[in-house]
């Protein structure tokens, strides 16, 4: 142990690092990666198995790692959920019409998945969009590339996503603030996005057989269990923290709550059978998220309870290395290396968190939390193993690299917008 203590924190904690990323690219499940990383994160810091056993207890049986594992398993619900039950094409098809600027089309399909967090949900939209770009004379690596890119531009601040929600957990910042606070970012997400759609022709889109004059109601009716969610979801999150101000999750019933609500308003509205909502429940995805969640928060609690926080803050104060290269590089690489939003945001704010408070930039979390999230999702749309990008490419069957070269500059040009809105952000906050 001597020995060990001799090694610089920050040589250790990158071992560990490279420990959980290389578990990952094995193929390795997250949460067995985040539990093998916190027993090498204890013994390379000194934590004794009693104790590191006592810290994971700690970590699993705490109310937010709890009500948080729960959301996101609800979540993964609703989401199988719509998709059973045929709500989500309906959704998509009662759309189609509304609106006929075929660029507009081309960027509301896949960005209405968007707004439910699917495993590979860009193949969802990928035979719509596919049927609008036939009509526009699209290449396949364009077509794949506007799937793929609009598909993802609510995961910055979305409440629905469980990266989002982790990081407000982590950083302790009121939802709404942050939404608030990211939703600049969808807009240049979308701004940069429709860049490529620029020389398109305005083609009119309708449905065969339809009527001229189309009513918006199926399509909001279709959107009820989002709506749902959402707006009652936050409401009575905002009344339960008023009611109760000293329970931590009281934020989080709200959501819970909103979330039942939805999913029991889709089982009877669609009259699923028990075999079909057994079907959902039983998935063992929802299993798996929640065992995710836990795991990264036991992993951010060994890294407190073993003090690799403080040594680590310790080391990077003498250093003087700038906190914002930190919040830019880091999540950016382990993004890129994962594909996994959830991934960059566990392995990354735990981090950087304690280094915030330690140079008394904590009036400032908000702002670091952004530049991490806009950063490490630049990397994960970058990365090879993203998911969506890889059956998306397949589906308009095109290589990486014809996607890559309308990727690589916009995610380019989203950090460095990020970057911009930090230090525009920083510099008022301070002039306040």
């Amino acid at each position: 142990m001597a020995m060990l203590e001799q090694i610089p924190a920050m040589i250790r904690i990158i071992f560990v690092f490279v420990f959980v990323l290389f578990l990952i690219r094995k193929k390795l499940s997250l949460g067995h990666s985040f539990i093998l990383g916190a027993v090498l994160l204890s013994f390379l810091f000194g934590l004794h198995p009693k104790p590191m056993i006592v810290s994971m207890t700690k970590s699993i049986v705490y109310p937010k790692t709890l009500s948080l594992a729960l959301i996101v398993s609800l979540i993964l619900v609703l989401s199988s959920s719509m998709e059973l039950s045929g709500q989500m094409k309906r959704l998509l098809k009662n759309f189609r019409g509304l609106i006929t600027n075929i660029k507009i089309n081309l960027i509301v399909f896949p960005a209405l998945i968007g707004l439910l967090p699917m495993p590979g949900g860009a193949v969802f939209s990928a035979p719509m969009v596919k049927d609008l770009g036939t009509q526009s004379d699209l290449s396949g690596d364009k077509l794949s590339f506007i799937n793929y890119w609009f598909r993802h531009i609510w995961e910055y601040w979305w409440p629905l996503y469980p990266g989002v929600l982790l990081a407000t957990v982590l950083a302790n910042i009121n939802i709404l603030t942050f939404m608030t606070f990211m939703c600049p970012i969808t807009i240049l997400a979308l701004y940069f996005g429709y860049l490529p759609l620029k020389g398109l022709r305005q083609t009119l889109v309708k449905n065969p057989g339809q009527d001229s004059d189309v009513s918006v109601w199926p399509f909001f009716k279709e959107m009820t269990p989002i709506s749902l969610v959402i707006i009652p979801g936050l409401g009575m999150g905002i009344f339960f923290s008023y009611l109760f101000p000293n329970l931590s999750v009281s934020k989080e019933i709200g959501l819970i709550l909103a979330l039942f609500m939805s999913i029991g308003w889709i089982w009877f509205a669609n009259t699923l059978s028990r075999n079909q909502i057994w079907k959902i429940v039983s998935n063992p995805q929802n299993l798996n998220m929640m065992y995710i969640v836990a795991s990264i928060l036991i992993f951010k609690g060994i890294l407190e309870d073993s003090h690799a926080v403080g040594a680590i803050s310790n080391e990077l104060l003498m250093l003087k290395v700038p906190l914002m290269l930190i919040a830019v590089i880091l999540p950016f690489l382990v993004g890129l290396i994962t594909g996994i939003t959830i991934a960059f945001v566990g392995v990354t704010l735990p981090i950087l968190i304690p280094l915030i408070h330690s140079l008394g930039e904590t009036a400032f979390m908000l702002q670091y939390v952004m530049l991490t999230i806009v950063c490490g999702f630049s990397g994960v749309l970058l990365s090879p193993l993203h998911l969506c990008l890889i059956l998306s490419n397949e589906y308009f069957n095109t290589s990486m690299s014809s996607v890559y070269r309308h990727l690589w500059l916009l995610c380019a040009g989203l950090m460095g917008s990020g970057i911009v809105y930090f230090l525009i952000s920083h510099w008022i906050l301070k002039l306040i």
